[in-house]
């Protein structure tokens, strides 16, 4: 079972009152925002009762999981699902982040399943995974997620507070915002 002692105790009661309950299963605080506040924890494997909790890392951060919902609304993971069976680096990219993600996650606990999050690797079904894994592993480890931060940061209220002012922005990711206007 991880060490859970490292956890500052402040920084989960700010998480429970993100999530209006007792967060389960911390390990650690894997993504502050640059005003500060916890956006992202990572989780065990497996809950206290022995419950299987597949999801690594969790979007807490209100402002955040707010804008992941209206993305999902703005039909982004639609976006997102159709590029990946027709864009094989894209797909491969996708590949290489569910692998890495279930490393990280068995090297706390192996669950014995191929399952990771967010739809890994053949779709994408949940943006507050893809922009919690992103978060709290950078730029780098997940285009779609990459991509997620990107559009969530245009909302001019994110950018430097919920989400770092250097962020890739959607321009120099190449993606068209126009796609997604309300």
């Amino acid at each position: 079972m991880p060490d859970t002692s490292h956890v500052d105790p402040q920084d989960l009661a700010t998480v429970a009152e993100q999530l209006g309950r007792q967060p389960r299963g911390v390990v650690e605080i894997s993504y502050r925002s640059p005003d500060g506040v916890p956006g992202v924890v990572k989780t065990r494997p497996r809950l206290d009762d022995g419950t299987p909790f597949p999801t690594l890392y969790y979007l807490t951060d209100p402002r955040l999981t707010a804008e992941a919902s209206r993305l999902e609304v703005a039909q982004v993971m639609k976006w997102m699902t159709s590029r990946l069976a027709s864009d094989a680096e894209l797909a491969a990219d996708y590949q290489a982040a569910h692998e890495h993600f279930l490393a990280v996650r068995n090297e706390m606990e192996d669950l014995g399943t191929d399952f990771s999050g967010g739809g890994m690797p053949d779709r994408v079904k949940c943006l507050h995974v893809l922009i919690a894994y992103a978060l709290a592993e950078g730029p780098e480890r997940v285009r779609l997620g990459t991509e997620a931060v990107a559009l969530a940061a245009e909302n001019p209220d994110l950018r430097g507070s919920a989400i770092p002012a250097d962020w890739p922005t959607a321009a120099e990711l190449g993606i068209d915002t126009s796609l997604f206007e309300d």
